[in-house]
């Protein structure tokens, strides 16, 4: 079993001021010791934010703490696997009037595809993708 990082689970840590080291600490306090990785969805979602920084020192802060992230995690694609899963998880719950965020649906179909669970700090819509293991961190 494995996790996949929820970008919301990194973008709190960047800015509470935790280290890397901290962040991966306290995921392995909550799940127990497993493979974590991101998803090359998330990992652009936080690529977005440090070219949306509001201030030169505060997009530096962010480059360099995804750049460390990166060097500790795998980055999982987003497969032909995953397209599968996501295009049938989308088509079935939009039929049932449940719309998943397009990157949500993408990432929970990434963690779908490995046999990984998700983990964030928001997990309302992930929670709408079924089958989909999902843990929630404070």
């Amino acid at each position: 079993m494995g996790l996949i990082l929820d970008s919301s689970i990194v973008i709190s840590a960047e800015r509470r001021g935790d280290t890397v080291a901290q962040l991966l600490r306290n995921i392995v306090n909550v799940t127990g010791d497993q493979e974590v990785g991101l998803s090359a969805v998330g990992l652009t979602e936080l690529v977005h934010g440090i070219y949306r920084a509001n201030t030169p020192e505060r997009r530096k802060t962010r480059e360099l703490f995804i750049n460390e992230l990166i060097g500790f995690v795998g980055i999982s694609p987003f497969t032909r696997e995953a397209a599968l899963i996501a295009g049938k998880i989308d088509g079935e719950q939009q039929a049932k009037g449940i719309v998943v965020p397009f990157a949500d649906l993408l990432i929970g179909a990434t963690a779908l595809s490995l046999g990984y669970s998700v983990i964030t700090i928001n997990p309302r819509d992930f929670h709408r993708i079924p089958g989909l293991s999902v843990t929630q961190l404070t």
